[in-house]
């Protein structure tokens, strides 16, 4: 099986632009750093027409996935790279819906993202902390914090993803305002563990955000592998941020 390793902000996925038939097993094998190809999780491309393709996504722990932000920018930097498309324009299509995309010079890809909805009209108390809950077609619990650096990443929020409260387990994003249009963030990523970046977990955090406090449309979102820019306009959230391509590979 012919691979792409490829990653945007850290956030590595290993991407095939096949049909996928492995199991969850084998799945979390190759996502191991040490002993597999390593990686956040795998992604699968498959071509619908000259204009569109289908991801499908699993997690590091090999369970299936609705929906991967910075996985949807990495599949369309590939499906142009490997000719699967006619053009740097196209949309990809997840369990979520479509996601229009475009590959701009650099390595720069914007993509839509969707529209970030508050699943719950209410905070929630979970294993003993606030937090906002946000859907990006998949599930995120926001937590506000004062300072980034000091927060318990690890420890919090593998309680939180794991609460009963989320039946499917949630993703989680520790927050500081800064000043301006700028926050800062830290993921941690369902099944998956404490990721360098998150493609919904950065919209999730910015639309949480623009629930607290009054800020623009353009939100600059600050992670440990670098920045995405969060737009929202009257269709949901756009993203933009860039996408490398590792190295190519294959495996049994």
């Amino acid at each position: 099986m012919d691979f792409v390793k490829a990653e945007g902000l850290g956030n590595d996925f290993i991407v095939v632009p096949e049909p996928l038939r492995a199991t969850p097993d084998r799945i979390a094998a190759w996502c191991e750093p040490k002993t597999g190809i390593g990686a956040d999780g795998v992604l699968e491309i498959t071509p619908v027409d000259e204009s569109s393709v289908a991801m499908r996504y699993w997690n590091a722990d090999g369970g299936a996935a609705e929906m991967c932000g910075n996985g949807l920018r990495c599949v369309a930097l590939i499906a142009v790279e490997l000719g699967l498309v006619a053009g740097p324009t196209l949309t990809v299509h997840s369990a979520v819906g479509a996601h229009p995309a475009t590959v701009l010079p650099g390595g720069i890809v914007r993509a839509f993202v969707g529209e970030p909805h508050a699943f719950r009209t209410e905070e929630l108390a979970v294993a003993g902390h606030r937090v906002r809950p946000v859907g990006v077609g998949n599930p995120h619990a926001v937590l506000f914090v004062d300072d980034l650096s000091a927060a318990e990443v690890a420890a919090i929020g593998s309680r939180i993803e794991r609460d009963p409260i989320f039946p499917e387990g949630t993703n989680v994003e520790f927050v500081q305002l800064e000043e301006g249009n700028r926050i800062l963030v830290r993921v941690w990523e369902r099944g998956v563990g404490e990721t360098m970046a998150s493609g919904t977990g950065a919209t999730a955090a910015a639309f949480a955000a623009r629930a607290t406090r009054e800020l623009d449309d353009a939100i600059t979102v600050v992670l440990p592998g670098g920045e995405l820019l969060i737009e929202f306009d009257g269709a949901g959230a756009w993203m933009t941020g860039p996408v490398t391509i590792v190295f190519r590979g294959s495996v049994d």
